[in-house]
């Protein structure tokens, strides 16, 4: 068999070569942290730990350099990357934008924090401006959810109770009664950090920098990119236009 033959035939059996992202349409990279858990029990404060959310932070930073993403979301042990409809990265091959996120915010979290901690990632790819808007909704709302749940498990747990036993009072329970149990405690929901009930994004501004012209020895104004670390998000219909208002920013007339 000829080595062009061979290499065909070996590449034949890589099922998901060559799958790409939809053209024209935005692509979302979704990780999480995988048994996170299990991890962060007996290493992190619980509920919510600063020095877990300054690491998330930096892996999230770090995701959004490497891949060249253009907006950011972290919420919790999960991260979500937002790319142009002519992003162009990899030439958008599932395989690579998949494997090389989640290689990347694995190794980073794990040589920040000193220990082996492993993300997985997916890829989504939607063309609608509102549908993408909606899916960050969606996992603003995952984030409050989150914080609920997990203040509401933790304060029982730290009075005692065991994890089953701890499940099983806010099991099916609705958030009237978790937010009842944490008042109860001297915890009004309402009033716990912003990063904590909504989560946290990393976008880039635009901004202006004076500069010097040695041809012509005049200062003059630049337009630069920096980026930009938001934990006092909107909630609710305002994140939504807020997403939209991004996506319009990142669209090409």
């Amino acid at each position: 068999m000829k080595k062009k033959e061979f290499e065909d035939k070996m590449r034949s059996f890589e099922v998901f070569h060559g799958l790409k992202a939809y053209p024209n349409c935005w692509t979302i990279l979704r990780l999480d942290g995988r048994s996170f858990s299990r991890l962060t029990e007996a290493r992190f404060e619980k509920p919510f730990d600063t020095k877990f959310y300054e690491l998330m932070l930096q892996t999230t930073e770090r995701v959004l350099d490497e891949t060249r993403g253009i907006y950011a979301y972290t919420e919790s042990d999960e991260i979500s990357i937002l790319f142009p409809k002519d992003y162009s990265f990899f030439d958008r091959e599932v395989e690579k934008l998949v494997s090389i996120s989640a290689s990347i915010a694995s190794v980073n979290f794990s040589l920040a924090f000193g220990e082996p901690a492993i993300f997985d990632s997916r890829l989504l790819t939607i063309p609608q401006d509102a549908d993408v808007a909606d899916y960050f909704s969606w996992r603003q709302k995952d984030s409050a959810r989150n914080c609920l749940n997990g203040w509401a498990y933790w304060l029982l747990r730290k009075e005692g109770k065991s994890s089953h036993a701890a499940t099983k009072i806010i099991d099916k329970q609705g958030n009237e009664f978790k937010n009842e149990l944490l008042f109860q405690r001297g915890i009004n929901f309402n009033n716990l950090p912003l990063w904590q009930r909504r989560g946290v994004d990393v976008c880039y501004e635009t901004y202006e920098k004076t500069g010097f012209n040695p041809k012509t020895g005049q200062s003059v104004q630049a337009i630069r990119k920096r980026k930009k670390i938001n934990s006092e998000l909107p909630m609710k219909d305002e994140y939504h236009k807020y997403i939209i208002e991004l996506l319009k920013a990142n669209t090409p007339e």
